[in-house]
């Protein structure tokens, strides 16, 4: 415990976040391949691979192109937008650290429900024997957590920017090791920024993060697509949604908190 601490409620939310940020890449430093993707490597289809780049790229573009108004229906946008403002009043008012903790409170209920849809989806096709046609539907999920988490902290999602913003916040949650820390660093480049790199291309972007998810769930979508046996493929769905909850919340609060203490700055100056 620290005596006559002099910091600022805002200032002790940034360290705490720098921490969790840290302990984030810390913890995917090293990529782990389970013993379960060692066996399974040498049944996969050559063209698997190929196929569910394409079926991840697909999913992308058709949700950011005309998939984005059906997602919403699925939520209250208008309510999360006025509950934003109430919490953020709040913050303005009381300035202390509790108000600025409700927005990590109400982000994490969310992605703790959305990890239950996701958890029963991805087991109910499992059973099934459904891999390839879950793509579209766990595509809709993990951006819908995100749309929502997005919202819980004041921002949008419609623009270029944002895109770019959410697919790099995917490709970095299901990285590891140095291609995170690279996704991290661009990341925090566009929060301190906010403008789109100069040669940036949304196709590629697209096709960069849906090659990084069908890496990672390569084997575990060959095996959902096994009637039964593929609830244990289905049930890494939440997996990695949780992995893209907590990197989403996190750095969707990191651009949150910079905000303010931009503000906080100009107050000073």
């Amino acid at each position: 415990m620290r005596l006559f601490d002099k910091r600022t409620p805002l200032q002790k939310e940034w360290e705490k976040l720098e921490v969790q940020e840290q302990r984030f890449l810390q913890k995917r430093s090293e990529k782990r391949e389970s013993i379960l993707n060692q066996k399974l490597e040498e049944k996969i289809p050559p063209k698997l691979q190929k196929t569910l780049d394409t079926a991840f790229a697909n999913a992308f573009a058709l949700i950011f192109e005309k998939g984005t108004g059906v997602i919403e229906k699925t939520y209250q946008r208008a309510k999360l937008e006025q509950d934003y403002q109430v919490r953020q009043y709040t913050a303005d008012v009381k300035q202390n650290s509790k108000s600025l903790r409700s927005f990590s409170k109400k982000a994490r209920d969310t992605g703790t429900k959305n990890l239950l849809l996701s958890s029963a989806s991805g087991i109910g096709m499992g059973v099934l024997g459904i891999g390839l046609p879950d793509i579209p539907v766990f595509t809709g999920m993990i951006l819908r957590n995100i749309y929502e988490t997005a919202l819980q902290y004041g921002f949008s999602y419609e623009s270029r920017e944002e895109k770019y913003f959410i697919l790099l916040l995917i490709q970095g949650a299901v990285s590891s090791g140095e291609t995170l820390c690279e996704m991290d660093g661009k990341l925090n480049e566009f929060i301190r920024s906010g403008i789109l790199p100069e040669e940036y291309q949304d196709k590629e972007q697209i096709e960069q993060t849906a090659g990084a998810l069908s890496k990672e769930l390569l084997y575990m979508k060959f095996l959902q697509g096994i009637p039964v046996v593929g609830a244990v493929g289905g049930a890494y769905d939440a997996v990695y949604m949780k992995r893209i909850t907590e990197y989403a919340e996190l750095k969707y609060r990191h651009r949150y908190l910079a905000g303010r203490k931009k503000a906080e700055n100009k107050l000073l100056f």
